[in-house]
């Protein structure tokens, strides 16, 4: 059972400071014993009662192996968060092991290459190849919310980015690696092209970090690898108290919304995470003009990045699952059709407005936290014969929330907009896994699963997780808060 370091700790401490004797043999029950081989621990230093920041620090074998460096996002202190000191000495990680590309999971590893990392970055080719691509554009990002800052005025230099890319080491899934004693395999977690578990074997124990773990109705890809032989279980809960609704209709709704705007002569918002969510989106819009099951209509792809990031999807079609490998072989143009239009540029972006409604326009960021989409957003939504369609989870404080929590107007570039648009959510094109999702995951591991950390979720959402853990396979769990360490 995994137990809070501190308590054993603060015993020999205490009972060093009053006998001043070293204990060679542990007579004493509940002491701590600094001769004898140190038990694996982990720290959590983000994605600890909350989705964002995900970072955690294994100890094993005299090796510190670091799990994900991502941003925290979405509320008000999330920029003083990210920028301060790493609560470790980032030069003696000794390697960073990466479940996935999304910038929660990736965004400081530029920052740890600043503060001195210089280990092996461990993670597959899509996760290498996506996150070179968001990193340089949350560092865009950076240049251009503060454009009378200095360079080392950011989180990270293009120089720390350019020195962290020189560090990653692609990895394929199942292929087994070695960290010193450590024994570590990426798995497939469905949720990202690219994505993965990461399975640990340390001193015979079992240790998986899920990252974050796909919905069984992905789009594009196949889903998660059957988790089995798992002692220590770290698992995500973004949805660890809701059930997906819309699964088996998703393309459905989406079809009403087009079909709606068209009728109306209206304008289809679409908010839209530049990985997966937007490769989805434009397979499904592709597949219903090719069985015209709607009218031709003007599509946009109004985001850089989305576009740079679709085309890493056309490299990897191996990682599709069957059905779509398929459809590929017959025609590759899986993201392409007749009326999509992609805007790189500014001028291109501003363009958009020039064309009459109906329209589709995708745009980032997909939680309405900055990028193209509230230019439209300021244009459209005010706008009642437009729709603006949330297709993902959207953090607290965020624009894309407050819309989903029925908010009546808008601050948007310091103007006030009035919201006369319809909002509309698919929770279906979700890419993580719901409530009943997370517990098939638990429950096919149960028979060996000695303790569970619930991370990556809203308070709620990860305390909920960890009571149906207890309650449902009386099993131990905890909800970590950021900085706690754990002997496993």
């Amino acid at each position: 059972m995994a137990q809070k370091l501190k308590n054993n700790r603060e015993k020999w401490r205490l009972y060093k400071k009053q006998t001043g004797i070293l204990i060679l043999a542990d007579s004493l029950s509940g002491v701590y014993n600094e001769t004898m081989a140190q038990k694996p621990t982990i720290s959590f230093y983000g994605g600890a009662q909350e989705v964002t920041g995900s970072c955690y620090l294994l100890e094993a074998e005299s090796k510190k192996i670091l799990v994900d460096c991502g941003l925290f996002q979405g509320y008000k202190f999330a920029d003083e968060k990210n920028k301060k000191p790493f609560p470790f000495k980032a030069s003696e990680v000794d390697a960073l092991v990466v479940t996935h590309a999304h910038i929660d999971h990736v965004g400081r590893i530029p920052k740890l290459y600043k503060e001195g990392f210089r280990g092996i970055i461990y993670a597959t080719a899509p996760t290498r190849d996506l996150a070179a691509l968001m990193l340089e554009d949350a560092h865009g990002i950076m240049e251009h919310d503060c454009r009378e800052c200095s360079e080392e005025d950011f989180l990270y230099t293009l120089n720390d980015l350019e020195g962290a890319l020189k560090l990653f080491h692609p990895l394929e899934y199942h292929q087994k690696e070695r960290i010193g004693n450590v024994e570590f395999q990426f798995l497939n977690a469905g949720h990202i092209l690219g994505s993965s578990f990461v399975k640990f074997s340390v001193g015979g124990k079992s240790i998986v970090f899920t990252g974050d773990v796909g919905a069984g109705s992905s789009v594009l890809l196949p889903s998660h690898d059957e988790l089995r032989d798992v002692n220590i279980l770290i698992i995500e809960s973004a949805y660890g108290n809701r059930i997906h609704k819309h699964v088996g209709d998703k393309s459905l709704l989406l079809e009403r919304a087009i079909e709606d705007i068209t009728q109306k002569k209206g304008t289809l918002m679409i908010p839209v995470f530049s990985t997966e969510r937007t490769q989805d989106i434009l397979y499904e819009i592709n597949e219903m003009l090719e069985h015209r099951r709607i009218p031709d209509v003007p599509v946009f792809l109004d985001s850089p990045l989305a576009i740079k990031t679709t085309e890493v999807f056309k490299r990897y079609p191996h990682l599709y699952s069957e059905d779509i490998q398929k459809k590929f072989q017959e025609h590759r143009h899986l993201f392409d059709f007749k009326h999509l239009k992609t805007t790189q540029t500014v001028e291109e972006s501003k363009s958009i407005n020039d064309v009459k409604p109906p329209k589709v326009i995708l745009a980032g960021s997909g939680m309405m936290t900055g990028g193209r989409i509230l230019h439209h957003a300021e244009r459209y939504l005010s706008d009642p014969g437009s729709i603006l369609l949330i297709v993902g989870w959207q953090s607290p404080g965020s624009i894309g929330r407050r819309l989903i929590d029925k908010a009546t107007e808008v601050k948007i570039h310091g103007r006030i907009i009035p919201v006369a648009a319809e909002i509309r959510s698919i929770d279906g094109f979700s890419a993580h896994a719901d409530e009943e999702e997370l517990k098939d995951v638990i429950a096919r591991t149960k028979d060996l699963l000695e303790h569970v950390f619930v991370v990556q979720g809203e308070q709620a959402a990860a305390l909920n997780l960890v009571q149906v853990v207890k309650d449902h396979y009386g099993i131990s769990a905890d909800a970590p808060t950021f900085g706690e360490k754990f002997e496993i």
